[in-house]
C-alpha cells in the first residue's frame, strides 16, 4: 500500500501540472480573444460613424438634387397647365439604401404620376426630369437633348404652352432641343421636314 501512495501522488501531480498548463494556455487565449474582441468592437464603432456620416452626407446631397429637380419639373408643369401639380422626390432607407420614390402633389394630395394624372403632365414631367438630369452632369456635357415625340399626350390647346416653355428653357439655360414629331404647334427654330 505504501507504494502506491507516492504512484498516486505523482499522477496527482502530473495531473495538476496539466491542468496548470491548461490553465495559463486558457488564460493566454482569454487574453489573445479578449483583445480581439476589443479590436472587433472598435472597428464596429468606427464602421457606424462611418455611415453615420455618409448618410449625413448623402442626405445633404439628395436634399440639394431634390431641389433643383423639384423646382424645374415643377417650373415646367405651371408653365403649362392651369392647375400644375407640384413635384416631389421622397427619399426612404430600405434594406440600408436608399429609394427614391416620385410624386405629384396638389392641394396637398399626393399622386402617383404614373397611375393618377394623365399623359400630359407625364410628358412634360418626364422631358424635365431628363433636362435637370442633363443640368446636374459633371462634367458638363454639351447641352443638346434629343427626343422622339415627347409630348404626344398634351392636349392641342396645351401645345403652343410647351412650345413657348422649350424655346424659354432653350435660352435660359442654352440648351439646344431636337424633336422629332408631327405635331406642329410644338415645331419652333430650324425646321428639317424629312416627309418632302
Amino acid at each position: 500500500m505504501n507504494s502506491e501512495i507516492p504512484s498516486q501522488l505523482e499522477r496527482w501531480g502530473d495531473s495538476v501540472t496539466k491542468l496548470a498548463a491548461q490553465a495559463t494556455t486558457a488564460k493566454a487565449v482569454y487574453a489573445d480573444a479578449r483583445v480581439e474582441l476589443q479590436t472587433a468592437q472598435s472597428r464596429v464603432l468606427a464602421i457606424e460613424e462611418a455611415q453615420t456620416i455618409a448618410q449625413t452626407i448623402a442626405q445633404t446631397i439628395q436634399e440639394k438634387v431634390h431641389h433643383k429637380i423639384s423646382s424645374v419639373v415643377s417650373r415646367c408643369l405651371s408653365s403649362v397647365f392651369e392647375d400644375p401639380y407640384q413635384f416631389k422626390i421622397l427619399f426612404e432607407r430600405k434594406r440600408g439604401r436608399t429609394e427614391a420614390t416620385l410624386l405629384f402633389e396638389r392641394d396637398g394630395q399626393q399622386t402617383d404620376p404614373l397611375t393618377a394624372s394623365g399623359g400630359g403632365p407625364v410628358d412634360l414631367a418626364a422631358f424635365a426630369l431628363r433636362l435637370s438630369c442633363m443640368m446636374l452632369n459633371r462634367p458638363k456635357l454639351r447641352r443638346v437633348l434629343i427626343m422622339d415625340e415627347p409630348f404626344k399626350s398634351p392636349s392641342p390647346h396645351y401645345r403652343e404652352r410647351v412650345r413657348q416653355l422649350m424655346e424659354v428653357l432653350s435660352k435660359e439655360m442654352g440648351v439646344q432641343f431636337i424633336l422629332v414629331t408631327n405635331i406642329m404647334e410644338l415645331v419652333a427654330g430650324k425646321v428639317i421636314d424629312l416627309e418632302n
